[in-house]
């Protein structure tokens, strides 16, 4: 089983408001960059489409340390998930996206770091730039 590291970050421009997210997912010293944005989100909806993206794009059943900066994305994959399936998601912000993420997680054996946001960790930061950049995007379409 391969060794994937994925890293990702979200952005919303106004909370809710345009936002978008950067993923990079590296095997071995091979990279590769997603990205995207939607015109009206939240910050937390944009930190978790980065994953869910991210696992989307792997071929085949992988061991992947998720790295990101979002508590809300790191404590749900690795503390809270059991209990919100346990109780169908009730009172659970992002129901749809949680649930997706269960679905595109499946084949994978996934453990969550996190990392201090704005801190000089480099692939974070380039993931921070992607999902602003992602942002600005968005907000220009819009108007």
């Amino acid at each position: 089983m391969k060794t994937i590291t994925l890293f990702s970050d979200g952005s919303a421009l106004g909370n809710p408001g345009p936002g978008g997210f950067g993923t990079i997912l590296r095997y071995n010293d091979v990279e590769k960059i997603i990205s995207g944005g939607e015109a009206f989100t939240t910050n937390n909806r944009m930190e978790l489409k980065g994953v869910i993206e991210g696992l989307k794009a792997l071929k085949e059943p992988c061991k992947v340390e998720v790295i990101s900066d979002s508590s809300y994305v790191i404590k749900g994959i690795n503390e809270w998930l059991d209990g919100w399936i346990a109780r169908d998601f009730k009172k659970v912000k992002n129901p749809d996206l949680w649930q997706e993420y269960i679905t595109v997680s499946k084949p994978h054996k996934i453990k969550g770091t996190w990392v201090r946001g704005h801190n000089g960790h480099d692939e974070n930061e380039k993931c921070d730039i992607i999902a602003k950049e992602e942002a600005e995007k968005q907000k220009r379409l819009a108007n």
